[in-house]
Formats: C-alpha cells, sequence, structure tokens
C-alpha cells in the first residue's frame, strides 16, 4: 500500500487538520469530526447538515460554505459519523428556523442520523431528514437496504442550500431536496479497485481487462463484471440503465460525469462527450453540465454519471451563487 498518509489510524484527523489550514472560512474540529460555517449559526436560516464516511472527498466537507451546506460530519474512512458529531453539527449551526439533514441511504448513515435527530428534538432543534437514494445499478448492496445513495447528493445539497441561503422554511427545504432526490439517477463503473489505508489491501479485484458496471461508492458490487469497454460504450451502459429507470426523451437535464477518485480528468472530459451525444441521440437536452471528482471512492479508476431531470426553478437554484471549497460560482 502505498498512500501519502502518516498513518492509517490518523488519516481523517490529519486531514482534518488539512481543511482547517487550507480554508480560515470553515470552523473545523479535528477530534470532534465536525467542519461548519464560519458564519454559522445564522439566525432565521434553515440550516443543513450532512455527512457520512470519509474517502469521497470532497463529499460532504468541500461543500461547507455559502448557498450548500452549514456543516458536515466526517466519519472515518467509509465509516458513517456517530451520532454525537452529528448532533454537535446541527446544535452549531443551528438557528431556531431548524436543520435538515441530508442522508445517503447507507444503513449505518440512516440509523445514526436518526439518533441525532431524536437527540436534537429533546435540545428543541426541529429536524428534517431526507434520505438520498439516486443509484439505479442495484436495489440492495452491501451496505442498504434499498437503492444507495450517490452522485445526487451534490444535486440534493446544492439545491437545497440555495433554497434555505434564501431564507425558505424548512418544509419548504426538504421539499425541494426530496424532489432533486425524485428527479435525479446514478450509475457508477469501476475500472479498478481502492484501498482503505485501514485494511491495506484492495476492497474487491478485477481482472486486467475486466470493469464493474454499477459498482458502489464503497467497492460494493454492481449489476455485472464485463470485459473492459471504451468511453462511449461505458457511458452508454450508465445511461440507458438511467433511462429505463427515468425515461430522460424531453427532459432538459443537469448532467454530472463524476471521477471516482483515480480518474484522470482529460478521460473524464472524454465521458462527458459522450454522455452529451448520447443524451443528444436520445431526445434530451443537457441544460447545465459539470465535471471532475465530486463523490469519490478514495483511488478507485471509473465514472459515476448523474442526471437530473431540471425545472424552472431547480434551474434557478442550480445557478445561484454557491462559495465553498470545491464548488463555486456567482459570488
Amino acid at each position: 500500500m502505498r498512500k501519502l498518509i502518516n498513518a492509517p489510524a490518523g488519516v481523517v484527523s490529519d486531514a482534518l487538520r488539512g481543511i482547517a489550514a487550507a480554508h480560515p472560512s470553515l470552523r473545523v474540529d479535528p477530534v470532534g469530526g465536525t467542519v461548519v460555517r464560519a458564519d454559522a449559526p445564522r439566525a432565521g436560516k434553515v440550516a443543513l447538515v450532512s455527512g457520512g464516511g470519509s474517502g469521497h472527498e470532497p463529499l460532504h466537507a468541500g461543500f461547507v460554505g455559502h448557498g450548500m451546506l452549514d456543516a458536515a460530519c466526517p466519519g472515518e474512512v467509509f465509516t458513517s459519523p456517530v451520532p454525537d458529531q452529528i448532533i454537535a453539527a446541527s446544535m452549531a449551526v443551528s438557528g431556531g428556523a431548524g436543520v435538515l439533514h441530508v442522508v445517503k441511504n447507507y444503513t449505518g448513515d440512516v440509523l445514526n442520523f436518526r439518533m441525532a435527530a431524536e437527540l436534537a428534538e429533546d435540545e428543541e432543534i426541529e429536524v428534517a431528514s431526507v434520505v438520498v437514494d439516486d443509484d439505479v445499478a442495484v436495489e440492495d448492496s452491501t451496505y442498504t437496504a434499498g437503492r444507495r445513495g450517490t452522485g445526487a447528493t451534490l444535486f440534493v445539497e446544492k439545491i437545497a442550500g440555495a433554497l434555505a441561503e434564501e431564507g425558505a422554511a424548512l418544509a419548504a427545504v426538504a421539499d425541494a431536496a426530496r424532489e432533486v432526490n425524485e428527479r435525479s439517477r446514478s450509475f457508477g463503473v469501476a475500472l479498478s479497485p481502492c484501498t482503505v489505508p485501514a485494511a491495506g489491501a484492495p476492497t474487491f479485484e478485477l481482472g486486467e481487462n475486466e470493469m464493474e458496471l454499477g459498482i458502489g461508492i464503497h467497492g460494493e458490487p454492481g449489476r455485472e463484471r464485463v470485459a473492459a469497454g471504451t468511453a462511449d460504450e461505458i457511458v452508454d451502459a450508465a445511461l440507458s440503465a438511467i433511462d429505463a429507470d427515468m425515461p430522460l426523451s424531453g427532459a432538459e437535464v443537469l448532467l454530472l460525469v463524476n471521477g471516482m477518485g483515480g480518474t484522470p480528468l482529460i478521460e473524464q472530459y472524454i465521458a462527458c462527450a459522450a454522455a452529451h451525444g448520447w443524451l443528444a441521440a436520445h431526445g434530451a437536452t443537457v441544460a447545465r453540465s459539470l465535471v471532475g471528482n465530486y463523490v469519490t471512492s478514495l483511488e478507485m479508476a471509473g465514472c459515476m454519471v448523474s442526471v437530473c431531470r431540471l425545472t424552472p426553478e431547480l434551474t434557478r437554484l442550480w445557478d445561484a451563487p454557491v462559495e465553498t471549497p470545491a464548488l463555486r460560482w456567482g459570488r
């Protein structure tokens, strides 16, 4: 195992210290495991809190800031944050208008955020929760009951965060988050495994000329293992699976071509070109595109394609100003 770390047990806390050093606009607690906007809490504003296992950076800590999250709770690598982290983050950002928990559909995340919401109620903090389950590859997996939460988490956090920034009420922000989730689908493909530092070995094995269709962001198995294909073939497999579940013809869409951590940006742009071509050929219009490493799986090679069927209001909120370490425009 060759990794740029000091010791496997200190990966997350060391990384949080680096985030604190690089981004003074954030309040980072490397011991407690929270990342909070410097201007939080903001009176009268709905606060957004999300989190999950580390190893998916920049998700979630990289999306803390104006127009997105108010706080993030990074757990150990591929491990849910504990309720104490989540309640600490929720209390740190609560401005009296309620807190929205954005939760990826993994069993540990769902249970721990639920426990934290109950603790928040004891502190007289109103909490609404939205579970993201956009992955079309499999119905159940190693970590989930039901579909996994993957790339569309970025869509939910950005659009709900924009609405909260405008002063909308908790119910409206939660409804917008659920609408984005319902209108979004994702499908990932792995060209190589990744290695969790504490394990010291790859999470799965692929043959030299194999790829995994429908991979999860923790290395969970997908739909099938097939011979490695071209970028066009990979994107066709991803978008065909999405289209079978949520027809795209006639829609204006937001497209995310997301690197899994180990794929060069030049290859991601090749996949983006393939996705634009596929969508145009199938009667969809790409209104907005985003390409890069946003929801990753350590150093896994491959890509994830995520699509959201836009409405004029969702487009407006996507375009709203955002300023976070990993996503920024309009300010």
